[in-house]
């Protein structure tokens, strides 16, 4: 597979995998059931397995590494973030305002992640306060 082709998959996948929990969120702060269907428990699973596939092939293709590229260490750094606050947002969020507070908190997050892949820079869209 060539770059571009590999490329618009994983961008692809990074918009598909940020609509679809800013959904959820917002379907889990209004109640809605549909949250809770099979399909909406397992497409996330499936567009972030794409994207994690296709984010380490293009890693790999142009020989990046976290110690060659600090923007990557900074991406994997945020995604571990974007996880474990989805996780409280999504799932082990004892009240709505805990839940709502850690589903802004990690959409933020998925925004410095693409704010450090479109600049290449580990700070992201922290640079425009500097």
């Amino acid at each position: 597979m060539d770059y571009a082709t590999l490329k618009t998959i994983h961008v692809s996948a990074v918009a598909l995998s940020g609509a679809g929990f800013f959904a959820r969120g917002l379907g889990m702060l209004s109640g809605g059931d549909w949250i809770r269907h099979r399909v909406a428990k397992t497409l996330p699973h499936i567009v972030d397995t794409v994207l994690i596939v296709s984010a380490l092939w293009l890693a790999w293709m142009l020989k990046l590494t976290p110690s060659n590229a600090p923007w990557i260490a900074a991406k994997i750094a945020g995604l571990l973030v974007y996880i474990g606050i989805g996780m409280i947002a999504l799932r082990f969020g004892r009240t709505k305002a805990v839940r709502g507070g850690a589903w802004l908190a990690a959409m933020l997050t998925f925004a410095y992640i693409v704010s450090v892949a479109i600049t290449k820079d580990p700070r992201g869209f922290l640079l425009a306060l500097a």
